[in-house]
């Protein structure tokens, strides 16, 4: 097995395309579940990284800082590290992101 960064990318900035409250919330659903079904197969190697919308990574990272290092209308959202086989079983994890249901992305990295 080996370690992967899944990072989130979506525009959270153009008002016209963002979620209304129920369908936020419903969307937040999917991400507890997604998240819940990655510990649940023990894919999940990291608790889960938030980023603020100062760019701080959420919880005992918070004095780490991500940017915004150019003008894009794409923000990073948050990263999970996860375990898989191979580069291939991280894109078919990374396929089933709740961050796509909102045209986000999901950019894949090796880990550490």
């Amino acid at each position: 097995m080996s370690e992967f960064v899944l990072i989130f990318r979506r525009d959270y900035q153009t008002k016209e395309i963002q979620p209304n409250a129920e369908q936020m919330q419903e969307h937040l659903k999917h991400w507890a579940d997604w998240f819940a079904g990655l510990a649940a197969s023990d894919k999940l190697t990291r608790p889960v990284q938030r980023i603020d919308q100062q760019g701080r990574i959420s919880g005992r990272y918070n004095s780490v800082q991500t940017g915004p290092y150019t003008e894009r209308k794409d923000s990073v959202g948050g990263l999970v590290f996860i375990q898989a086989t191979d580069y291939d079983q991280a894109v078919e994890i990374a396929k089933t992101c709740p961050v796509l249901e909102l045209d986000g992305s999901v950019e894949i990295r090796m880990g550490l």
